[in-house]
């Protein structure tokens, strides 16, 4: 039985997991360098392209071994811009690069584009979160961010923290099950919810900060898309801000992140609270949230904030269909092509109670699916509700996903 002939499909994510097997069979090192590449299949959806990009693109790639998918009416020039979809080994992209380097219509800049690409995509640079005192190895595990609702009317948990000496001892309690940063927001931005004005939110989320960070030097984020409150959290201990709108909502958040230089959670959201969930509609859901994480990089740069200090979240629940989210998460890995950090919320939201028909304290196990599923497509930090369960979660899920190891 042992000489018989089997043939298997190898479900190999990374260079690691390539290289290993390789080992198995006895290949020689030096054979592995050349072979990881050639093991490693990308497909890269490219917009904006001219018929004559599109068709040079199209031989270059069948040249080299790999296709490019274009619309119909490229060849008949029929069109004033396209889009295409390049699959290939990595090998095939890192030789195809210098080819475009000598082309005209736009392709010398792509070939710049696609070395970038290839190189946030590699897994050789590893993701760091720098802070005002520590450095937040993600490449090492999954990060997890604790919710804490210093709100009456959340959807999960409005008003049991209200209180300030509650939301502490909460906030601590969190830092005991496992959580790497506590994210703290006074302002619901459920679905419906209607806006807090600057002083109420002020005189929630500032106390609690304040005391917190006399009680623990854990990492805080600040849930709030307003550059006063920001500005005002920063100073009293806060370390991130996480701005649902994507620094949309108010036009002065960027000059204050840059001006303290304070990491920044970066969301998509189609819409306000009040009424993203109201028919959203998208044409093309990734491309749009894609397109609309790039940008609110792109603010955030201008000002002077460095992409090393940008986390982006794909906004799950935040004007999406039911359908959208479960495709988001599914389609995380997309992402990782913006260069930063990805977080993902998925805790108890209704995408998993209108499935399952269960309240949101009754969404557990949905919600420890959604952030096993999250980890395996890219993951980097987790903001959740039930730290000491997703804890576990994440412990497992980074050992199946090949983040950390045995």
């Amino acid at each position: 039985m042992s000489g018989q002939r089997q043939l298997r499909i190898l479900a190999l994510q990374n260079e690691d997991e390539i290289r290993a097997e390789l080992e198995k069979i006895g290949v020689d090192g030096g054979g592995i360098k050349l072979m990881i590449p050639k093991a490693m299949s990308l497909n890269v959806r490219i917009s904006g392209l001219t018929p004559p990009a599109a068709l040079i693109l199209k031989q270059e790639m069948l040249a080299l071994g790999g296709d490019c998918a274009n619309h119909r009416q490229v060849l008949k020039n029929d069109i004033d811009r396209a889009d295409a979809v390049l699959m290939g080994s990595v090998k095939i992209f890192r030789r195809l690069i210098p080819k475009l380097r000598m082309q005209p219509f736009g392709l010398k800049e792509l070939a710049n584009d696609l070395q970038v690409l290839l190189a946030r995509i590699s897994g050789e640079k590893k993701i760091e979160l720098p802070l005002k005192k520590r450095i937040l190895r993600l490449s090492e595990r999954t990060h997890i961010m604790g919710i804490l609702n210093v709100t009456p009317d959340s959807f999960s948990d409005g008003g049991k923290f209200l209180d300030k000496n509650a939301a502490v001892a909460h906030a601590l309690e969190m830092i005991a099950d496992g959580a790497d940063l506590v994210d703290v927001g006074a302002e619901s931005t459920r679905p419906g919810a209607k806006p807090v004005d600057l002083e109420e939110e002020m005189s929630r989320v500032i106390p609690v900060i304040a005391a917190l960070r006399r009680e623990s030097d854990v990492p805080i984020s600040v849930d709030t898309y307003k550059a006063q409150v920001a500005e005002a959290a920063l100073e009293a201990g806060a370390d991130i801000i996480n701005d649902i709108s994507g620094m949309r909502f108010d036009p002065k958040m960027k000059e204050a992140v840059a001006k303290y230089q304070a990491p920044v959670v970066l969301m998509h959201i189609k819409g306000e609270p009040r009424n993203m969930q109201k028919d959203p509609v998208y044409e093309d859901l990734m491309t749009e949230i894609y397109q609309y994480l790039s940008e609110s990089i792109e603010l955030a740069e201008s000002a002077g904030l460095p992409r090393e200090k940008i986390i982006i979240d794909p906004g799950i629940g935040f004007g999406k269909r039911l359908k959208d989210n479960y495709e988001i998460l599914r389609r995380l890995s997309e992402f990782r092509s913006l260069g930063c950090p990805i977080l993902v919320g998925p805790s108890r939201k209704s995408f998993i109670g209108n499935v399952l028909n269960l309240p949101p304290d009754q969404r557990l196990e949905g919600s420890a699916a959604a952030v096993a599923l999250s980890i395996a497509s890219g993951a980097d930090i987790v903001r959740v509700h039930d730290v000491k369960e997703m804890k576990r979660v994440c412990v497992i899920s980074d050992l199946i996903s090949g983040k950390t190891r045995l």
